[in-house]
C-alpha cells in the first residue's frame, strides 16, 4: 500500500482526538497534529496515541490545514478534523487504492451528526469533502474560513466519513456562536466592508436555499433546523463583522 500522511487541526480537542487518530491508523504510517496552542489534554493524548504534534497559533482554516504538510514524510495526505472518523467502508475503499495518479484526489460523503442522530436534511447529505489528495498537485485553498481541497481531478467514492459536528442541539448553537466569531474575522481580513441590509438579506437567502432548493421543507423537524440555524449563522456572521468594524471605528476616534 502506498504509504499515506494523515494529518489533524485541533484546538482543545481532548475528548475526540483519540479517536480520530485511531481511524486513521490502519491508513496512515505517520500522523500529525497540528495543535492552535490546546488549553486541554489534546496534545498529550495525541502523543500517547503515535502522532507527530505541531504547536501552530490559529492561522485560520486553509492555511492551518496547510501547515503541517511540509512536515509530512509523504506525499498523500489524509485530511480529517478532529470531530471526524473513517468509516469502515472508506478505509477498505483506501486500502485497494493504487495511488498511482498524483493529480487525481478522492471526495467521501459526510455523515453529519448532532449528537447520535444522523441529520441528512437540507443538505446535510452526502455534504462531500475532499480528503486525500497528493501535495505534488493538490492543496487547500488559502482561505481563512471554509477551506476546501483544490485539486486537478476528483473522484467520488461514494464511501464515508462521520462527521460528530454536535454534541446536541445547545452544543450546535455554541458551535454557531463560535464560528461565526471566527467567519466575522475572516472576512474582515479579506477587506469585506459594512453593511445594514447585508445580515437579514443572507439569513433570508439561507432559509431559502435550505428549505426550497434543497427541499428542508419536505423533510420535517430536521430540515426545518438546518434551515434555521444556518439562517442564524447567516446572520451572526455579517452582524458580528458590522461589530468588528464599529469597534475599529470607535478605537480610531480620538
Amino acid at each position: 500500500m502506498t504509504p499515506i500522511t494523515g494529518i489533524v487541526i485541533t484546538l482543545n480537542e481532548q475528548e475526540r482526538i483519540g479517536e480520530c487518530i485511531d481511524s486513521l491508523m490502519p491508513l496512515c504510517d505517520e500522523v500529525i497534529v497540528v495543535d492552535s496552542l490546546s488549553q486541554d489534554d489534546t496534545v498529550a493524548i495525541a502523543e500517547l496515541k503515535g502522532a507527530t504534534v505541531l504547536q501552530q497559533a490559529y492561522l485560520g482554516d486553509g492555511p492551518q490545514k496547510a501547515f503541517g504538510v511540509p512536515h509530512a514524510r509523504n506525499d498523500w495526505i489524509l485530511a480529517l478534523d478532529a470531530d471526524e472518523r473513517l468509516d469502515e467502508d472508506a478505509i477498505a475503499y483506501i486500502r485497494n487504492l493504487s495511488l498511482d495518479n498524483p493529480s487525481m484526489a478522492y471526495s467521501f460523503n459526510r455523515r453529519n451528526f448532532c449528537g447520535n442522530h444522523w441529520v441528512k436534511a437540507a443538505g446535510f447529505y452526502p455534504d462531500k469533502v475532499v480528503r486525500l489528495y497528493n501535495r505534488t498537485t493538490s492543496g487547500y485553498l488559502p482561505k481563512k474560513a471554509h477551506s476546501s481541497v483544490q485539486a486537478p481531478l476528483v473522484k467520488d467514492t461514494g464511501t464515508h466519513i462521520r462527521h460528530f459536528t454536535y454534541e446536541s442541539l445547545s452544543h450546535w448553537i455554541q458551535r454557531i456562536d463560535q464560528l461565526s466569531t471566527r467567519d466575522a474575522w475572516a472576512m474582515k481580513e479579506r477587506g469585506v466592508t459594512p453593511s445594514t441590509l447585508r445580515p437579514t438579506l443572507h439569513a433570508i437567502s439561507a432559509t431559502f436555499r435550505k428549505l426550497i432548493l434543497k427541499g428542508g421543507i419536505f423533510q420535517g423537524v430536521d430540515g426545518f433546523t438546518v434551515a434555521m440555524t444556518t439562517a442564524f449563522h447567516a446572520y451572526m456572521k455579517y452582524a458580528k463583522l458590522n461589530e468588528l468594524h464599529e469597534e475599529d471605528a470607535h478605537s480610531d476616534t480620538p
